[in-house]
Order: C-alpha cells, then structure tokens, then sequence
C-alpha cells in the first residue's frame, strides 16, 4: 500500500472502533509498520481534517487513538442524544474514584479509612460503569481485593495515561470539571457507525 493508502485504512479501523486503538494493536493490524511512522500518518490524517473543514479529528486518549467530533459541534450532539446520557456520578463516587486513581492499587478497606464511610455501594456503581477494576489481592492477612482505575476511566475522563492526573490536591476537583464537561458540553463526541456502537457509548 502506498502512504494515502494506509492512511485510508488507519481511519477506517479508527472509525468502525468502539474503543482507542493502541499503537501496538493498529501495527498489528497493518503489519510491518514503525510506530512513529503510525503517529506521523495519524498526524497527516489530522491536518487533511483541518485543511478540508471536517467536524472530527484523531485524538490520543486511554492509551490508544480514537476519532472524535470537535468540541464546536457539541450542543447539536448534544440534542441529538439529549435524554440518554448516563447519570452523572455522585460526590461520594468522585471523591472514592480519586482516591483509587491517586493511591492505586489500594483495597476497600484502606478507601473506607481515607474517607470514613463505608464504600460497598459507591465500589460496586464504579465497577458496573467499569471506572475501576479488581488488579490483584494484597498480600496482608485475608488476601484483600486491590483496585485499580480502567482505560475506561482515561477514556472517560479524556486523559491518555494516568502521569496526566492534575496533584492530589486538585484531583476530586478536575475529575468533577470532567464529569461535568462529560454531562454538558460533548456528551457523546465519538464518530460511530452503528446503533449497537452509540449505545455501548451511552451505557
């Protein structure tokens, strides 16, 4: 294939994907490509976005690249979709969430004493909305559950690998802004081509 060629197909596996595509997986699917070469055709494809007035660009997030509209066009996706947004998360789920992010990986138990209230249920809503997962067992009497956050959870919250997260300090605070950027201004910013594929975005 010549350069255009596998730009083409670059964009037709980031396009028909539900989810980011890691360098590693889009080499994969290529074949014998360098993955720098990868980043600077990504590039290209975006500049040709730019240059022709497209709605969408590529954007690296939760390790991988993914296509999205641009924030400009958001309030028309915004009708679009208006009413079948997932809930926002609560306080007590964002406050639990920047822990885990922050201390990870780290048991039940040690969130509980950070916070001082039991955490069952705000656990079991990040782990439903798959935000964090179960990483391993801590090697303390009992062999606790450790938790840790997901690609979802970059995804999610637009960063590419968890080195973005803002300090401790202004954590809870920028995974808040998030959220509520995420509920009102690109409430569903993914190009998909398939109902299946918008509604596994919505869940």
């Amino acid at each position: 294939m010549n350069r255009n060629e596998v730009k083409r197909v670059i964009e037709a596996l980031l396009f028909a994907s539900d989810l980011p595509l890691s360098l590693a997986k889009l080499k994969n699917l290529l074949g014998e490509i360098d993955p720098k070469n990868l980043k600077e055709l990504m590039l290209e494809i975006n500049q040709d976005y730019e240059r022709e007035g497209h709605s969408f660009e590529i954007r690296e997030i939760g390790g991988g690249f993914q296509i999205y509209t641009r924030p400009e066009y958001a309030k028309w996706i915004h009708e679009l979709y208006k009413g079948r947004k997932p809930p926002r998360l609560t306080h007590a789920a964002l406050e639990t969430l920047a822990i885990i992010a922050y201390k990870q990986p780290v048991t039940r138990a040690d969130i509980e004493v950070i916070r001082g209230v039991n955490v069952d249920s705000v656990i079991a809503t990040l782990l439903e909305r798959n935000l964090i997962t179960m990483v391993g067992k801590d090697k303390r009497p009992g062999r606790p559950l450790l938790y840790g956050t997901t690609s979802e959870f970059l995804r999610y919250f637009g960063l590419n690998s968890i080195s973005d997260l803002p300090k401790i300090e202004e954590l809870e605070a920028f995974l808040k802004k998030k959220e509520e950027e995420q509920e009102k201004d690109e409430p569903l910013p993914q190009i998909k081509s398939g109902g299946e594929q918008l509604e596994a975005e919505l869940m």
